[in-house]
């Protein structure tokens, strides 16, 4: 090969030794350096893609095992869309046990996905410019699913952008390094050892931060500043990627923050559905005893009076519990509206202590009432307010041992409202303060308490005081020291006189024919005798067909119909009676265990008049009977 070379330039002299050996030195000294920062930078590049998306995988598949777990592809899909802020991932799917497709996202929408049919073998591979990662979903032990994730691997486009930099870097060194040790033979030798010197510390400590110092002018001292030129542009590079490490690093800080709330939601969702379940069979075991007493003892007046006492108090409170979760799930949804109109702070306050004071009676409490003297009004729904009211008052009664003194005390500066309840029972931990507002959150969890409960007052009157436009606030000394909830409402600068209101429609005095139609025998059974002693003609069908084919010759007044109707559902059914010439004067009831807005839309747009949500009471029906508008 060195015969190819001019004669000149042939190793035969010591000029042309010094410059071959310089030339040979500098070429293997840059050749090595970066061949050896390009090997470690591919390597590293590779290593740390693998983890970022292992990583990321790992974090997907723990908020996503409750999701497959519970088969919830909605929650699934939430969790994929956190990617989002990845936009090197691409695809990202989750597949369940059997390996079907449970949950998919893409970064892009004019993307096209294509994910695998089945999940492949747990790990990372590189499949041409992408690399893709598949981690199994464990819950409790049993492998449940799989994630996969698929990102952009632009390894060549590194390797090309390196090549070029560091063949346009070795080229110039190269031809300065030829040039000036034709003039500089031994001046030649020591920037090279400098230059091979730094390379070779910056392997060993990866510190980009060194650099050659110059010493010489012309090409030596350019081939120094191109090599040093070449670590800042390396060091800049290694910055960008520990910028990197640690955006990755913070965002898995508020990954697992994530992760610690959704396990947190996860666990008060358990205690929330063991409370409802404890608390929907406290009431049920009386009415069960009630029941055994009427049949086995119902000749005796006295004990039958008693056990039907009991079933009402302990239906009224079955009922009170749905109500504050169908409130609650109003409000969250946006369905639940409330009225505004002028209401007074002493007819709200009256009608709190009249729902709440059987209660705090029944425990032995003392409460006491400090009203202003004058009129204070506010714009608002006086019924809800009477239940915030009665919510934290019950609340006060429940967490205070018996025979305990309760407070409900107002005041008003002409622009605000406040009504302070107050307590002297268990009172709130300072760790536990911030969080009585928030769902299904109790105080006491143990298996000893005396309070019951599920958790949802405090966090319904939150929702309906903002629903008002006011504010609601908790304050206590600590365990056993009381508590304050403090209500903060704006008040009316100018109160208008309240308009007259119509008198309630009669009882009706003459019986009526009312038709009764649900499969719940017991139900429809027991209403049909009670509106027959009342005078009226009952004909009762415990399914669609029946009630149809009955309803054309029985012409019936009313009809009180069951939505889930065997054969024939209540809005079919509704629509065939409203078809029917005879009945265009029959008014059609629905009675349902749906309460929903969307269910009172869908019963009158089948043709009902008035919509009823069990358990209907024969209040209800008598009302409506005597032409009242119920709320059901």
């Amino acid at each position: 090969m060195l015969s190819l070379l001019p004669a000149r330039f042939r190793p035969d002299t010591v000029r042309a030794k010094l410059i071959v050996m310089a030339l040979a030195t500098t070429f293997v000294a840059l050749v090595t350096t970066s061949v050896s920062m390009l090997v470690y930078d591919v390597l590293t590049f590779r290593q740390t893609w693998v983890d970022d998306l292992t990583t990321q995988a790992e974090i997907v598949a723990t908020v996503s095992a409750p999701a497959v777990t519970f088969n919830d592809p909605a929650a699934a899909r939430q969790n994929l869309a956190l990617l989002r802020v990845r936009p090197q991932i691409r695809e990202g799917a989750i597949y369940g046990a059997g390996g079907t497709m449970f949950a998919a996202y893409a970064q892009s929408a004019d993307d096209t996905p294509v994910f695998p049919g089945r999940p492949g073998a747990t790990g990372a591979a590189v499949e041409g410019n992408r690399m893709v990662v598949y981690h199994p979903i464990v819950e409790n032990g049993e492998r449940v699913g799989t994630v996969y994730l698929s990102a952009r691997y632009r390894l060549f486009d590194r390797i090309a952008s390196y090549a070029i930099i560091l063949g346009g870097v070795m080229l110039g060194s190269l031809l300065l390094a030829g040039i000036v040790a034709g003039k500089l033979q031994r001046g030649i030798t020591r920037p090279l050892q400098a230059v091979t010197d730094v390379a070779r510390a910056v392997m060993q400590k990866r510190d980009f931060s060194l650099r050659v110092t110059r010493g010489a002018s012309g090409e030596i001292g350019t081939l120094v500043d191109a090599f040093n030129n070449m670590l800042a542009e390396v060091g800049r590079r290694a910055n960008a990627l520990q910028d990197a490490n640690r955006t990755l690093e913070h965002e898995m800080t508020v990954r697992q923050g994530a992760e610690r709330a959704l396990l947190l939601a996860d666990r008060r969702k358990d205690e929330f559905l063991a409370t409802l379940a404890h608390e929907l069979r406290n009431p049920l075991a009386p009415i069960r005893t009630g029941l055994d007493i009427l049949r086995l003892n119902g000749e005796d007046r006295t004990a039958a009076e008693r056990a039907r006492g009991v079933m009402e108090r302990q239906l009224k409170q079955m009922v009170r519990l749905v109500d504050d979760l169908l409130d609650v799930s109003r409000i969250n949804t946006g369905k639940l509206t409330i009225r505004h109109e002028q209401v007074e702070l002493h007819a709200v306050v009256a009608n709190a202590l009249e729902i709440a004071r059987p209660f705090i009676d029944a425990q032995g409490h003392a409460l006491t009432v400090t009203l202003p003297p004058q009129p204070v009004y506010v714009n608002g729904d006086a019924t809800r307010l009477a239940q915030v009211l009665s919510n934290l008052l019950n609340n006060a009664a429940r967490y205070t041992d018996r025979g305990g003194r309760l407070g409900l005390a107002a005041d008003s500066d002409g622009t605000q409202l406040r009504i302070r309840v107050t307590d002297n029972g268990i009172g709130i931990a300072p760790d536990m303060l911030p969080q009585v507002f928030d769902m299904f959150v109790q105080a006491d969890l143990s298996l000893e308490r005396t309070t019951a409960g599920l958790g949802v007052g405090l966090s319904l009157a939150r929702k309906l005081v903002e629903l008002h436009g006011g504010s609601i606030d908790a304050a206590s000394g600590g365990a056993g020291l009381g508590c304050a909830f403090t209500v903060t409402l704006p008040v009316l600068a100018a109160p208008v006189a309240a308009a007259d209101r119509p008198a309630g429609a009669p009882v009706p005095a003459r019986p009526y024919r009312i038709l009764l139609a649900d499969d719940n025998t017991d139900f429809v059974n027991a209403i049909g005798a009670l509106l027959r002693t009342l005078g009226h003609t009952v004909h009762i069908c415990h399914d669609g067909p029946q009630a149809l084919a009955a309803a054309d010759a029985f012409a019936p007044d009313f009809a009180f119909l069951d939505i889930g109707l065997p054969h024939l559902n209540g809005y079919d059914l509704a629509r065939a009676l409203r078809r029917l010439p005879g009945l265009s004067r029959t008014v059609l009831v629905a009675v349902t265990g749906w309460g929903q807005q969307k269910d009172r839309e869908l019963a009158f747009d089948a043709g009902f008049e008035a919509h009823l949500v069990k358990p209907v009471s024969v209040e209800q029906i008598l009302a409506i009977l005597a032409g009242e508008k119920v709320a059901g």
